[in-house]
Formats: structure tokens, C-alpha cells, sequence
């Protein structure tokens, strides 16, 4: 199913103020609050779509690419980050390795505390569940990568699969340790911390990077290099390019896990003006800003 436009679900026009729009999602915030509506699934669906088209709106480049590319724009941003999307659940298959991932904002030791006992009662017969953590580079989590962590001087190979994000969980059942008279053996879970990348970040299936081009190439126009995670992509910048303009490079982005698609890499672009003029060049300004008015009609 199609998603709906986010100006639409809170009832503003695409020119509404950064005001109309906070009290737009107030009001339809408080409508359709779980707290007023328990129980109520559509309430809560609406809920959720209210507060992921308020996400968007209410941050001004997000808005901005929004604007600019539809849904495409913000990836998975809106979804918190869930490589799942619209579709939902926690459990994955990857290449006959059975995985788990967890989220939710309440930190790592909040998500799997009652997994390990904190919350509650143990089977006798099973064995204790282990965590541990696994540091990976950027473009591992982007292209999926083979690891080994070691537990308890075990040796377990790891399969990540690509487009994994920073701080999600994978289960390794029966990876954990042993039951007392040989009962099930507990699990293993291995939190994936994903390094920061020197010039780019990520936002859902979204790769983001900027790139500064001179006063001149933004008024004639360009070509530039740009870094990517699959290597240096050639953009064209066309004649008349404005500050914080953004570009679409489809198909460079992140995967999302258990899909071949990729989202597109967004490059925002950012125009130098120069501080220290020579005679010449300040003449040449000066009768350019003469006769700008022509350019403006």
C-alpha cells in the first residue's frame, strides 16, 4: 500500500508554517493518543502516522528533501530506523542463520534484560544467555560482512547481513551457555556497533554526505567527485544551483535487510563565497550587481 502524504495526514498545506504544523500533530496527537484510545487499533495506526509525518515536517531538512523527492527523501528514517518498514516483526532468516533484533530506545541492557533473567523466572533446564558486542565499519553494515566473536574462548562465526544499523541485536540461538545435565544450551546475543564514517551518515535506507562548490560552478555550473560506498560517483550540477540544494543519486544508499533494493545516497550542496576579493575580481562584482537586475526579470 501506498504511503500517504505526510501533509496530508495532518491536514496542512505544503506552505504551512513550522507553527501550523506542531499544532496540527498536537491536536491530532492528543485525537488519537493510545492513552484515550486503548484498544483501539485504528486509533493507534493513526497515531503512528501522525507522529511519523510530524518527524518529518518538523525537521527542516528532512522537510526540505521531503519536499523534494516524496517518500524517497527520508528512507527509513520515519520508521525509526526499522529495516522492516510497513512490514513489521523481529525475526530474519540469512543465508540459514536464524536472527533476532531487537529496538527501542531504552538501551541495549533495557531490550534483552528480561531475556536474561531480570525479569522474571529462568527454566531450570536451560542454559544462560550471553551478550556480547561487535564493532564493524560503515561500509560493512551497508554491504553485509562475516565476523567471528569469541565467548567463553568459543570461537562463533557471525554472517551480518547488509543493511544492518547501529545497535540492533542478532540472536544466535543455542549459542549461549551450557545447561546444567545437558539441558538446551541458553543464547548468544551479539550487539552490532557500526563505526562512524568520515564523511557520510545515514538516515533509514538513506546515505547523506555534503560536497561545497564555488560561488562561480553553483552560477555556471558543474561537475564534481563524489564519494559513495560503492566509490566515486561523477555528479552533475547544473547552471543556477542554489545553497543547500540536494541532489538524488539513486541506488548508492543502504539496503534494506532481506531486500535487493537500495535506497538513494543524497548529496546536500553547499556554495563557498569568497572572503578576500582582488581589485579585479571585486570590479567584476561590482558590475555584475550593476546589471543583476537583468538576471532577475
Amino acid at each position: 500500500m501506498a504511503k500517504r502524504d505526510y501533509y496530508e495526514i495532518l491536514g496542512v498545506g505544503k506552505s504551512a508554517s513550522d507553527d501550523e504544523i506542531k499544532k496540527a500533530y498536537r491536536k491530532l496527537a492528543v485525537k488519537y493518543h493510545p492513552d484515550k484510545n486503548q484498544g483501539d487499533k485504528e486509533a493507534e495506526g493513526k497515531f503512528k502516522e501522525v507522529s511519523e509525518a510530524y518527524e518529518v515536517l518538523s525537521d527542516k531538512q528532512k522537510r526540505t528533501r521531503y519536499d523534494q523527492f516524496g517518500h524517497a527523501g527520508v528512507g527509513g528514517a520515519a520508521n525509526g530506523g526499522n529495516p522492516f518498514g510497513q512490514q513489521g516483526g523481529n525475526s530474519y532468516n540469512y543465508n540459514g542463520q536464524s536472527f533476532n533484533f531487537d529496538f527501542g530506545g531504552g538501551g541495549f541492557d533495557d531490550i534483552l534484560g528480561s531475556l536474561f533473567g531480570f525479569g522474571g523466572p529462568r527454566r531450570p533446564a536451560r542454559g544462560r544467555d550471553l551478550q556480547t558486542s561487535l564493532t564493524i565499519d560503515f561500509e560493512e553494515a551497508i554491504f553485509g560482512t562475516t565476523k567471528t566473536v569469541v565467548v567463553q574462548g568459543e570461537s562463533v562465526k557471525l554472517k551480518v547481513p547488509a543493511g544492518i544499523f547501529d545497535g540492533q541485536a542478532i540472536r544466535l540461538a543455542g549459542k549461549g551457555g551450557e545447561a546444567p545435565r545437558g539441558g538446551q544450551r541458553g543464547d548468544l546475543y551479539v550487539e552490532i556497533r557500526v563505526r562512524a564514517h568520515r564523511h557520510l551518515t545515514r538516515e533509514g535506507d538513506l546515505i547523506l554526505s555534503e560536497a561545497t562548490i564555488s560561488m562561480v560552478d553553483a552560477v555556471l555550473g558543474t561537475e564534481i567527485d563524489v564519494e559513495t560506498v560503492d566509490g566515486v560517483v561523477t555528479m552533475k550540477v547544473p547552471a543556477g544551483t542554489q545553497p543547500g540544494s540536494n541532489f538524488k543519486l539513486s541506488g548508492h544508499g543502504a539496503p534494506r535487510i532481506g531486500s535487493d533494493q537500495r535506497g538513494p545516497h543524497i548529496v546536500s550542496i553547499e556554495v563557498e563565497i569568497p572572503k578576500n576579493l582582488n581589485k579585479k575580481q571585486k570590479e567584476l562584482m561590482e558590475e555584475f550587481q550593476n546589471t543583476k537586475k537583468h538576471f532577475w526579470k
